[in-house]
């Protein structure tokens, strides 16, 4: 079931257009509403639409976060390669640091990204506009 916000903040993408869908199949967002949207409950900010890659699965699972785990209790399938999800902005910059970034959706990636990662370093990892 979809979390109801008490505010969010505006679906607006870094490249200042309207947030578009990250995506449904798996349903992603700390909403559950297909995108990347914020607010002040989500205080991950989960902002970065990612394609998930191997790599970053396991870099994941070994900071301590198994997305590849399917978690029903929380609504959580489990992640795969290939899958799209929005992905919180520090655990997005922290495995850039080690090399193991996935790749980003920049139409789908909100503008609140921006205060933890510089554009310039998401562009170089995107797959929508480079």
């Amino acid at each position: 079931m979809p979390k109801i916000p008490m505010q969010i903040d505006e679906s607006i993408n870094v490249l200042g257009e309207a947030l578009r869908p990250c995506s449904n199949d798996p349903v992603t967002g700390f909403y559950r509403d297909g995108c990347c949207n914020t607010g002040p409950d989500d205080k991950g900010q989960h902002t970065v639409c990612i394609e998930v890659t191997a790599a970053f699965l396991e870099f994941s699972r070994m900071r301590g976060n198994d997305l590849s785990t399917a978690r029903p209790e929380f609504g959580f399938p489990g992640l795969q390669p290939g899958d799209r999800w929005c992905l919180c902005a520090e655990r997005w910059a922290e495995a850039d640091a080690y090399e193991t970034a996935p790749h980003v959706i920049l139409q789908s990636t909100h503008i609140n990204t921006l205060e933890i990662i510089p554009f310039a370093v998401l562009r170089a990892k995107a797959l929508d506009v480079n």
